[in-house]
């Protein structure tokens, strides 16, 4: 049965030994860091094993992976039945305070990408599912399987290429609900970028074109909204605050939007289209080795969610995505990793660990094999990096690149471009077959694997 954030908080407390073992407690951009008084009495094995936790690693302190976004709701929840129990003095939770406030202060970037993930990663079921459909329906097609006029091809390309079309609307609703402003008004600011009426705007004595600066012009036309709305807000009288907030708000991100934020928004995105394809172009298999094999670190710090504006920019800007299929060799070197510690190791906890979460590591979803298996095992994710570089410098090598964002692994076949499909499965094998030797041979033993007796 599915948990939701309050009953998940619930289930790890009373896992943890109850309120009255928690000594002191905070999050990251993945994890619920929590101090314990009484390590023994933690069903650490129980916590492994619940429906959304990802994983948990012991170091200084007990950090339970949820995941990016939702760590953040989950802690919350914690916290509220902390405060309930009354099971944290009023010492310790002034510590615990401090902490927050010390890592916040300390890490500026890292809160940034907290809040960009914050903003994609509900939108990430329908990209999925639009991709996915846009993504077969143009293999169907490019196969002849499938009339390119017929009603059926006609009928799926709307259903999959409609989120993409007004996808800035939705970025903006989110980026509203992050930074504090009213969700409709952040989707109006992604309409003032998408609206075509903006092509009959000149400025400077030039049109202005619909969509320039893509989303990066949308998120930052809907932060402003925000700060703006906020901000009038505080000198409007309240009867009249439905009225004046909205219009003077939108009128001045309105103007602000199209002399600025588009254009910046467009030189940020040509920016990062432009150096990426650079980087790859110039670097060819090195920089894809290079891109594959660093991804995994980015997954475990959860700086990658900060690429998803990335992926779908390049979508945007050039029509396909060449950095995805790099990146999802990721996954593809620890699947490989996982099954050589699997046929190695005579360990059954070990090998059990593997079972569970070896298909979702093939289906794309690789935080329980990280958390789970290679990273506590430490060797064996460095050989999963190896494979996984190996595998990204097929792809760059082969300029494979995909037609959305969706999940890597196995489902990722169906986004790539329909005759770059073999080569991208052959691909997947590669990093598959480079992380199983790598780790086979020279990453993994028996004695790594205390923990698992």
């Amino acid at each position: 049965m599915s948990l939701d954030n309050h009953q998940l908080a619930k289930v790890i407390l009373e896992m943890l030994g109850g309120a009255s073992n928690i000594e002191a407690y905070t999050h990251c951009m993945t994890r619920l860091r929590v101090t314990v008084k009484d390590d023994s009495i933690v069903k650490k094995a129980d916590i492994r094993k619940l429906e959304g936790v990802l994983g948990l690693v012991e170091e200084e302190t007990l950090q339970i992976i949820i995941g990016p976004g939702k760590v953040n709701k989950v802690t919350e929840e914690f916290g509220k039945l902390i405060d309930e129990s009354g099971g944290i003095n009023l010492e310790n939770r002034a510590a615990q305070r401090k902490s927050e406030l010390k890592e916040k202060n300390a890490t500026p970037f890292k809160l940034l990408l907290r809040r960009i993930a914050s903003i994609f990663i509900p939108l990430i079921p329908a990209l999925v599912a639009s991709g996915l459909i846009t993504g077969v329906t143009k293999a169907a097609v490019q196969a002849k399987w499938l009339p390119a006029d017929s009603q059926i091809a006609i009928l799926l390309t709307v259903i999959g290429s409609g989120l993409f079309a007004y996808l800035g609307i939705l970025v903006g609703i989110n980026a509203a609900k992050e930074f504090g402003g009213s969700p409709a008004l952040g989707g109006l600011a992604g309409i003032l970028v998408i609206n075509p009426a903006v092509a009959d705007i000149k400025l400077f004595g030039e049109a202005l074109l619909p969509g320039r600066g893509g989303l990066i012009g949308v998120l930052l036309a809907a932060i402003f909204m925000a700060v703006v709305e906020k901000r009038v807000r505080k000198f409007v009288p309240q009867s009249l605050d439905i009225i004046i907030t909205p219009t003077v708000t939108v009128l001045i991100t309105g103007i602000i939007t199209y002399v600025v934020f588009m254009p910046i928004g467009g030189l940020i995105s040509d920016g990062i289209t432009k150096g990426l394809l650079g980087v790859l172009e110039v670097g060819g298999v090195v920089a894809g080795f290079v891109l594959g094999a660093t991804f995994l670190p980015l997954v475990i710090t959860g700086l990658h969610q900060g690429l998803t504006p990335v992926h779908l920019e390049l979508i945007n800007s050039i029509g396909d995505d060449p950095l995805l299929p790099i990146l999802a060799m990721g996954g593809a070197g620890q699947v490989g990793a996982a099954f050589a510690i699997y046929i190695k190791t005579k360990k059954k906890r070990l090998k059990r660990a593997i079972g569970g979460a070896l298909p979702s590591g093939l289906l794309g979803i690789g935080e329980p094999l990280i958390f789970g298996v290679t990273l506590p095992l430490g060797r064996p994710f460095l050989t999963a990096c190896l494979g996984a570089g190996i595998g990204g410098a097929f792809q760059a090598h082969f300029h494979i690149a995909t037609v959305a964002v969706g999940v890597s692994g196995l489902p990722l076949t169906f986004l790539v471009h329909a005759h770059q499909i073999l080569l991208y499965l052959l691909g997947l094998v590669i990093a598959y077959a480079a992380g199983f030797i790598c780790t086979y041979f020279f990453g993994f033993n028996d004695e790594m694997a205390r923990e698992f007796e």
